[in-house]
């Protein structure tokens, strides 16, 4: 049975200014209905990494922040802490950096909450049944909320292919530990020639899997009492440790879509997905730049299943005329999937027949242009 996936295409008009229509499709999605009264509602977006400037705009957010509030929910804007060093490694610099680039909760009617802790080891283990995964570990506001929305930047992804609501949920709401659990089953990488000896991540490590090397001087990693919590990575100023990218990119889809259902299982209500096809750019927000878009601006997308929404999404890129300079190969001609013509190493089908699999959603949608 074909989903539907409300769509709008940015037209606006003095009588239907931005959020008077981004209320439009909501109503029309019936998300209200969804939303209790005094629900705590987590709006799980990506604030951007200090250098991107593609991220979702706060305005273009504060609408369905309205909506929620107007249902009777009580709306917080989050995210989980990053595996890489960056600005949004634990809860003090991710914050700050939401604050810098506008996520303020005066303006917005909404607080931002770093879903995973201080450190990112706040967390909800979720029973899966999987190919995968027996457990996965949920960022613990997130698993807590009443209610959730994601509200994802459709773009592409340099592991993933692309980036959208299935990206969002299944990484995005990950603890860092979980985070681990997606992209790799080793430990470490350790980095010597870095290793300063100042031993934090040896205090990091609750299961004593780092220890110092008599002979070297330097951290060395026992990979069997290694659980991939990531403590190591925050603790290290150094870049003494490194991700050991070792999961190969078929299964990481698979694991993320693994993540996706321990998100929704933690909810009793179908959760709401919002996607932004504007300034659909290559990579991820997370990349430290924002290149420039591989289309024109397509619109607002909304739907309860995420599956069909980001096909809906992925399709309508595909048909999208290309832009020019931009990272496509030269000759890419509109009914040609861009994403695959950028990261020609994910597979076709972006994991989402996985996700029909473990009933994620659909990729047969009914689009309802409004």
């Amino acid at each position: 049975m074909a989903s539907k996936v409300y769509f709008w295409n940015l037209r606006a008009s003095s009588k239907a200014p931005f959020g008077k229509r981004m209320r439009s499709v909501l109503k029309a999605a019936k998300a209200d209905k969804m939303i209790g009264e005094g629900d705590l509602a987590a709006v799980k977006l990506h604030f951007g990494e200090e250098g991107v400037t593609g991220f979702l705009r706060p305005l273009w957010v504060k609408p369905i922040l309205d909506f929620i509030a107007e249902a009777g929910g009580k709306p917080f804007l989050t995210d989980a802490s990053t595996l890489y060093v960056g600005q949004r490694g634990e809860a003090v610099s991710h914050s700050m950096c939401a604050a810098r680039h506008g996520w303020d909760p005066l303006v917005l009617g909404a607080p931002v909450v770093i879903a995973d802790g201080l450190r990112g080891e706040f967390e909800t283990a979720v029973p899966v049944k999987g190919r995968h995964l027996d457990e996965v570990y949920i960022a613990g506001a997130i698993a807590e909320a009443d209610f959730l929305v994601s509200v994802n930047h459709f773009k592409g992804h340099e592991l993933a292919g692309y980036g959208g609501a299935l990206k969002n949920i299944g990484m995005g709401a990950a603890s860092k530990k979980g985070k681990m659990q997606q992209h790799f089953s080793t430990g470490p990488i350790i980095n010597p020639d870095n290793c300063q000896a100042c031993e934090a991540c040896l205090r990091a490590c609750k299961t004593g899997a780092l220890y110092m090397d008599e002979v070297t001087g330097k951290v060395a990693l026992d990979p069997e009492k290694c659980v991939g919590c990531g403590g190591c990575f925050v603790a290290c100023r150094h870049g003494g440790l490194a991700v050991d990218w070792k999961v190969g990119v078929q299964d990481f889809l698979e694991r993320m879509m693994e993540y996706c259902k321990g998100v929704f299982a933690t909810k009793r209500t179908p959760c709401l997905h919002v996607n932004f096809v504007m300034d659909v750019v290559p990579d991820c927000d997370c990349v430290g730049f924002t290149d420039a878009p591989i289309c024109p601006d397509i619109g607002v997308l909304v739907s309860f299943d995420p599956v069909a929404v980001d096909q809906a999404s992925m399709d309508l890129v595909s048909e999208a005329p290309p832009l020019y300079p931009s990272q496509l190969p030269f000759g890419v001609t509109p009914g040609q999937n861009k994403f695959l013509a950028i990261h020609q190493h994910v597979p076709e089908d972006f994991g989402l027949a996985y996700a029909e699999e473990l009933g994620l959603g659909s990729r047969e949608y009914e689009l309802i242009s409004l």
